[in-house]
């Protein structure tokens, strides 16, 4: 009978008890739906009020960006909440271990760390992660085309946000968005944000948020979809959900396994190299192939998703090319579909060609890339390449998480590109059912690294 007893008490307790003690580790109050206790405003002279058990912001002119942001700061957690922009002329963002320094700005104040961004523009990147105060964007909605959809104007919206270890995701009304690997901010504060507007119209909007929850305890991770692109900052590197997605390295950091000379069976002794975590192309007579020459991979790639890290010298010209089969006769590099790697500031090729066709990250002599220039990162500075063929024969051009081109290979449209340029006297040039993947020695000091690619 005591037996039964006790048992009876084991179970009221699980039933009751535990679940109380789980809540209270899984929903600290960040928000206690009255007041602002445990939240400050910084920066700017946005107004943040609380009605009807939600935090209101309300734009004002002229004012800089405005945080309410709390005075705690937080390292590994899961943060959910809704929140509803009545505008599409407004934008918003929730900040993630962010970090405030009162001098900046020119002593106005200056809040950076990573955003979770509220986009209802027409570009549609909301859930998107933007770097406030300093790098800017990490991930443009671009790379996940599939979620730009995910926000509605007008309406509450339900976010999730987790910041576990140096990895941060993010989701809109339950759909996967962005995957940040990064390597600063272990710990910072929360924010709200209320975006700086200079037009009278976007004066006195107001963004919402309620339901805010924080857990920081017993963090379990929810499934990420495999298909989602990864922005990964640890050089050399594959994140657990990148190899669970079937990425793969092509540069260690350290030797040149898997790569040998375009017109060799070994890896060039001159010319390049391949230690302290970059592949490095010397500087020789500036000039295709006057160095070591152009290096392909071992393997040949059909379908694929290919990303890549470099760095350019001033002037510099190089290319990473795809479709290489080595089987066209030629005096210079080996002939391949080329994402142009260039300075298009100082190097002449960037002048000729057809309406741009052999600027940066342009399919070399058959299509320019659209850039905004603020997504072109200085030379001198790592850029993202990325060029991604489908089975299907549709092939986009990426930087820095922009989509600058795409087109069909194999169709009349690229055809009739080809039959216009130095490329026609190959005969089906770049319609290959797979090839090699090059980096180019065009004879300038170029830098690459963080090279990757996932078969599609």
């Amino acid at each position: 009978m005591k037996k039964l007893k006790t048992n009876a008490i084991i179970i009221l307790l699980a039933i009751f008890i535990l679940p109380l003690i789980a809540n209270a580790q899984s929903t600290p109050g960040l928000f206690d739906g009255k007041t602002l206790k445990g939240w400050k405003r910084l920066a700017g002279r946005a107004d943040y009020k609380v009605e009807n058990g939600e935090i209101v912001g309300t734009t004002v002119l002229n004012s800089g960006n405005t945080f309410l942001v709390t005075e705690k700061e937080y390292g590994d957690f899961i943060l959910e909440m809704d929140t509803k922009i009545e505008s599409p002329l407004s934008n918003s963002g929730v900040q993630t271990r962010s970090h405030y320094n009162p001098a900046g700005h020119d002593g106005k104040g200056k809040v950076y760390g990573r955003q979770f961004e509220i986009d209802p523009s027409d570009r549609r990147w909301s859930g998107g992660i933007y770097d406030e105060g300093r790098r800017e964007w990490l991930y443009p909605v671009d790379l996940n085309q599939k979620a730009k959809d995910a926000f509605k104007v007008g309406i509450y919206n339900h976010i999730r946000i987790e910041c576990i270890g140096n990895e941060m995701k993010t989701w809109v009304n339950g759909v996967a968005v962005a995957d940040v690997v990064d390597t600063v901010d272990s710990r910072g504060f929360i924010g709200l944000q209320v975006h700086a507007v200079t037009k009278p119209e976007q004066a006195g909007k107001k963004v919402y948020f309620k339901n805010i929850r924080i857990q920081t305890a017993n963090l379990v991770q929810k499934p990420f979809p495999k298909d989602i692109y990864v922005v990964n900052f640890m050089p050399n590197k594959l994140s657990a959900h990148e190899k669970e997605s079937g990425w793969k390295l092509l540069y260690d950091g350290h030797t040149a396994s898997g790569w040998r000379g375009a017109t060799m069976t070994t890896f060039p002794a001159k010319g390049w190299e391949y230690t302290n975590g970059v592949m490095h192309v010397l500087p020789s007579a500036g000039k295709e192939e006057s160095g070591g020459g152009d290096i392909v991979t071992t393997d040949m790639y059909g379908a694929f998703d290919l990303s890549f890290e470099f760095k350019l010298t001033p002037g510099a010209n190089s290319g990473v090319k795809y479709f290489v089969t080595l089987s066209e006769v030629t005096k210079g590099s080996a002939i391949g579909l080329e994402y142009q790697v260039l300075d298009d500031e100082l190097h002449p090729d960037a002048k000729l060609g057809r309406n741009g066709d052999r600027t940066l990250a342009s399919v070399y002599d058959l299509i320019p890339s659209n850039k905004p220039k603020r997504f072109i990162r200085p030379i001198g500075a790592w850029n993202t390449g990325r060029i991604v063929v489908y089975p299907n024969n549709h092939v986009e051009h990426y930087l820095n998480g922009i989509k600058v081109l795409e087109y069909e290979r194999g169709s009349k449209e690229f055809r009739d590109l080809v039959a216009m340029s130095k490329y026609t006297i190959w005969k089906n040039f770049g319609e290959a059912k797979e090839g090699h993947l090059l980096l180019q020695d065009h004879g300038n000091e170029v830098f690459f690294r963080s090279i990757k690619v996932k078969t599609l």
